[in-house]
């Protein structure tokens, strides 16, 4: 799993160096296989399931800078995103560029309008969350988007400026269509993105 985003990055023409940020010898094995380095091995403070990745990449940027690192843009990517393309993580930079935004990241759209979303009552009955907006015809409503999971984009200072966020009116997405776009937190995300690889593959060849 840790491979693939690590090739897309390589493969971009954009990288320099993929780092890769964690308190696991295996992982760091894994990573360097790869051709990505391990310059440093994430505090456990950092490396538990409430940390934020913001706080993640920060500590990595000041790591780095520390050992001397001349660092201008870093993109985060994730681990669990085996459907990133290096074409995604080139042109999601010149996006950054083009714009000037603080941030570009990864997104997709909505299938079906979220404003029509149903909530399940405790005796099972049916509400909707959005009593003003279910009523109303799906192209009616304006598009929603979700973040993709996969890559995000910053100059290095932008990411250790705690006051510049991520979602913020100052960044930008890098819309990618529903089929490249998996997160894997379940057995059932992971079957999907199989899926979804074997058909990227067979388009491919």
């Amino acid at each position: 799993m840790l491979s693939y985003p690590i090739q897309a990055a390589l493969a971009s023409g954009v990288v320099d160096k993929v780092v890769v940020s964690t308190d696991d010898s295996e992982i760091a094995d894994i990573a360097v296989r790869f051709g990505a380095e391990v310059p440093f091995i994430r505090d456990a403070n950092l490396a538990d399931d409430y940390t934020g990745t913001s706080a993640v990449i920060r500590d990595a940027i000041l790591r780095l800078r520390q050992l001397n690192w001349q660092l201008d843009h870093c993109a985060c990517l994730y681990a669990t995103a085996p459907l990133l393309s290096s074409d995604v993580v080139k042109q999601s930079l010149n996006l950054l560029h083009d714009t000037a935004a603080d941030y570009v990241f990864t997104s997709a759209r909505f299938s079906f309008p979220i404003q029509r979303a149903l909530l399940q009552t405790e005796l099972g009955g049916v509400t909707p969350f959005d009593p003003l907006a279910i009523g109303k015809r799906s192209q009616d409503l304006p598009p929603t988007f979700h973040d993709a999971g996969q890559l995000y984009w910053a100059k290095a200072d932008t990411w250790l400026d705690r006051n510049k966020k991520i979602f913020g009116e100052r960044s930008r997405m890098y819309v990618l269509p529903d089929h490249l776009v998996q997160d894997i937190d379940t057995i059932e995300d992971w079957r999907r993105a199989e899926v979804l690889y074997q058909i990227l593959l067979q388009e491919s060849r």
